[in-house]
C-alpha cells in the first residue's frame, strides 16, 4: 500500500479519536486492520503530509501534535464559533487561587504541597483538589528526600492537550510573557545621608523600628 491509499486511514482514526494517539498506536492499529506491516517511518511520513495538506487556509482545523500524539483540532479563528455548540458549560473555569496553584506547579514541577504553600503564603489543600478532580495536574509519586516524603505533583497530559503542547518546556518563558522589571532594595545604609551618623542596622530592623 502506497502513501496516497495509506493517508486517509492514517485521517480516519486521527479523526475518530477522542485523544491524541501516538506514532506507535496509529502504527499497531493499522497494521492490525490492514492485515499488513506497516513500518513506522511510512505513519511518519502520512503525517508530515497530512499536517502540510490541512494547513491550508480552506480548512477550518488542522492536525497537530499535542499531548505526546497527533490530533485534530479547531484553528485559531474558528473557536468562538466551536465554542457556540456546547457553551460554556463545558469550559473548565478556575478560581484565582486554583489558577495560581497551578500556574506554580507548571513552572515547579515537580512539587510538594508544601512548596506550593511556601510560594503562595497560603493552604493549599482546596486548589489542589480541584485541579485533581478536573484532571489538570497529577500525583507523581513521594518525594523520598524530604521528611515525611509527601506527594509530589505534576501537571498531567489532560493539560497539555489543553494547551496544545507536548511537553512543560514548552510553556512560555516567564521573562516572555511579563514586562515587570525586577528591582532590587536600596541598601539603608547606602540610601541614608551623609551626615546621619550611626545607621548601621540592616534595612528590614530599620524599618521594623521605625514602624
Amino acid at each position: 500500500m502506497d502513501i496516497e491509499q495509506l493517508m486517509p486511514h492514517v485521517e480516519a482514526l486521527i479523526f475518530a479519536s477522542d485523544r491524541p494517539l501516538t506514532q506507535i498506536e496509529i502504527t499497531e492499529m493499522l497494521g492490525q486492520a490492514l492485515e499488513t506491516v506497516i513500518e513506522t517511518e511510512r505513519i511518519s511520513t502520512c503525517l508530515t503530509a497530512i499536517m502540510e495538506k490541512y494547513e491550508a487556509a480552506y480548512y477550518p482545523f488542522h492536525l497537530m501534535e499535542v499531548g505526546g500524539g497527533y490530533q485534530f483540532l479547531t484553528k485559531k479563528a474558528f473557536h468562538k464559533t466551536v465554542l457556540k455548540l456546547n457553551g460554556e458549560k463545558h469550559i473548565k473555569k478556575l478560581s484565582s487561587a486554583a489558577m495560581e496553584t497551578l500556574s506554580i506547579i507548571a513552572y515547579k514541577q515537580p512539587i510538594t504541597k508544601s512548596e506550593i504553600e511556601y510560594i503562595r503564603g497560603v493552604s493549599a489543600d482546596y486548589s489542589i483538589q480541584k485541579l485533581l478532580e478536573k484532571e489538570l495536574i497529577v500525583i507523581a509519586g513521594r518525594n523520598e528526600e524530604m521528611v515525611g516524603k509527601p506527594l509530589i505533583y505534576n501537571t498531567s497530559k489532560h493539560f497539555m492537550d489543553y494547551l496544545g503542547i507536548n511537553s512543560p518546556k514548552q510553556l512560555p518563558q516567564l521573562k516572555d510573557i511579563t514586562d515587570l522589571e525586577i528591582i532590587m532594595p536600596t541598601n539603608a545604609i547606602e540610601a541614608a545621608p551623609a551626615d546621619t551618623p550611626g545607621l548601621s542596622m540592616p534595612p528590614y530592623a530599620a524599618l521594623k523600628q521605625a514602624s
